[in-house]
């Protein structure tokens, strides 16, 4: 049962006056519960309660740490129906998407037991002294990594179960042994509360400490700015726009003690189409991309937002069979009344200025808050002096670009910002001649694509989700798969400490059989 409060560690609390209400796009109707915000007096109990958990929770054996995450996992799949339905009634979706992302957030769960049990995650390693060294005796120096502290996530607009409550930034903050506090995002807090419950129920069934995972609910900014500027958070996760990603690194950069904001943020995904594959097979790449650009109401951060070719009569095509194709397409429905009417206004500044075509667009009567999809065309030269066509339109648009040459193809990746993904399109013996423009494409993404759409994450260890700014806050890190724990945790090093005294990861028996780099050998032995 749903309540609108909020959780401070495992206990409900409704401190504030004001509520709100979240809206179903689909109805276009608003759900009956009121949800209540939260004030400051719950912000700072729930980063007191977190910072009071961290010094029991990071000492948590592995074992514990992932028979926690596998219990918030069967806790989330517990909810059955009442998950499924919530989450539709909040966002449009259907429930095939509403199933698929459930079994994601679960798979992520999962997926940090195992690395938590495991254990070679703190990349263990140690370097033995050499007391009768010359000139200088040598100190026995050991390091691992440490988790920083208590963790602020904010849930994203876009995926209520696998970027939000019990998503990729909770999971991995949680596997690192840091608390988590949970900024809900105001579209889907009904969702965001049952997985709340699930999480406080398995922290409850597993032993972990009161304050190991709290779920503050704000229709504002409010909450989420005093979130950042608290002294006891230590790190903040964030996907979104580039507006709020950018303001949470400006706010956690001005504290007195500055911390890091891991920020997913705004990216449209550059796909080039070499000219061999334009000859050979654009009636083919036209469908693939109209059914990628639609999916989802092009509601995804690896949406193709871009597209750039060479002018030639097979761009033309291209475009024209993309154009047929997209328009085939029924429209669906946008997660939130505000997200379409976005949309519809980016969509329309970006149709509005000089130098762009609209090639396509949906022109019949829609249901509320159903997205009409669009493509546009513009030159090279256009594009590269107005860079306001650089500017993500999120939802189910995107622009082609005719370069003149290949010249021009790569000025024109060269002026991008940074991106998430790009993507080549080719055939045999295609890319071996636009190395220039694919080694341009590489410094301005994260990942790269060969004959296939961006959308679509795959969750395991070589997925990199981020890339350059404004892609993300940080290149150096993924906010999918394994490595995501990255973020949490920093490199900590003890000098000359007794064996009894050093954590089990870096004792001589190496209790835990894990791999370690010994006097620069990767090793499971004892010392």
């Amino acid at each position: 049962m749903i309540s609108g409060k909020n959780y401070i560690g495992n206990k409900l609390s409704a401190k504030n006056t004001k509520t709100y209400k979240t809206f179903n796009p689909k109805t276009n109707t608003e759900n009956t519960i009121s949800f209540y915000e939260a004030n400051q007096e719950e912000i700072n109990e729930a980063v007191l309660l977190a910072s009071n958990a961290f010094e029991a929770y990071k000492n948590i054996s592995n074992e514990k740490k992932a028979l926690f995450l596998n219990t918030i996992a069967d806790e989330i799949v517990a909810l059955d129906t009442a998950l499924i339905d919530t989450y539709c009634s909040e966002t449009g979706l259907t429930e095939g998407r509403a199933l698929g992302e459930r079994g994601r957030t679960v798979g992520q769960l999962r997926m940090f037991a195992d690395l938590v049990r495991q254990g070679n995650w703190v990349d263990a390693t140690i370097d033995t002294a050499i007391p009768d060294r010359v000139p200088m005796p040598k100190s026995d120096l050991r390091k691992m990594m440490v988790p920083l502290g208590p963790v602020v996530v904010f849930g994203a607009s876009n995926f209520p179960l696998a970027y939000s409550t019990a998503g990729g930034d909770t999971a991995s903050a949680l596997a690192s042994g840091c608390p988590v506090i949970v900024k809900s995002h105001p579209m889907h807090a009904a969702t965001g509360e049952l997985v709340a419950s699930a999480i406080n129920k398995a922290a409850e069934i597993t032993g972990m400490p009161n304050g190991v995972f709290s779920n503050l609910n704000s229709s504002g900014i409010e909450v989420g700015v005093a979130l950042v500027q608290h002294p006891g958070v230590k790190a903040v996760g964030f996907t979104g726009s580039i507006r709020g990603g950018s303001a949470l690194f400006n706010l956690a950069a001005q504290r007195e003690e500055p911390i890091p904001v891991f920020a997913e943020m705004g990216s449209i995904n550059p796909v080039v189409i070499l000219p061999k594959a334009l000859a050979a097979k654009n009636e083919e790449w036209a469908k693939t991309y109209a059914s990628s650009i639609t999916l989802g109401s092009g509601q995804f951060c690896t949406n193709p937002g871009l597209l750039l070719g060479i002018s030639s009569d097979s761009l033309n095509k291209f475009i024209v069979h993309l154009s047929d194709e997209i328009v085939k397409i029924a429209p669906t429905c946008m997660l939130h009344p505000n997200i379409y009417k976005a949309y519809t206004t980016n969509k329309e500044n970006a149709e509005t200025q000089q130098g762009v075509v609209i090639a396509a667009s949906f022109e019949t009567k829609v249901a509320d808050n159903h997205a009409k999809q669009a493509v546009t065309t513009v030159d090279g030269a256009t594009f590269l002096k107005n860079t306001s066509l650089h500017h993500e339109v999120f939802g189910p648009y995107s622009m082609v670009v005719r370069c003149e040459n290949a010249k021009e193809l790569e000025a024109v990746i060269v002026a991008l910002e940074g991106q998430l993904t790009g993507t080549v399109i080719a055939e045999e013996n295609d890319a071996e001649n636009y190395v220039e423009i694919i080694n341009a494409l590489k410094n301005r993404v994260g990942r790269i694509i060969y004959n296939g759409v961006p959308t679509g994450v795959e969750v395991c260890p070589s997925m990199q989700h981020g890339g350059p700014y404004p892609a993300s806050s940080d290149s150096r890190f993924s906010a999918v798969g394994v490595h995501a724990i990255k973020r949490w945790i920093r490199p900590f090093s003890y000098q000359d400490w007794p064996n009894a005294l050093l954590p089990l990861e870096l004792q001589n028996e190496n209790p835990l059989q894990l791999s370690r780099l010994v006097n620069g050998e990767q090793t499971t032995r004892s010392i």
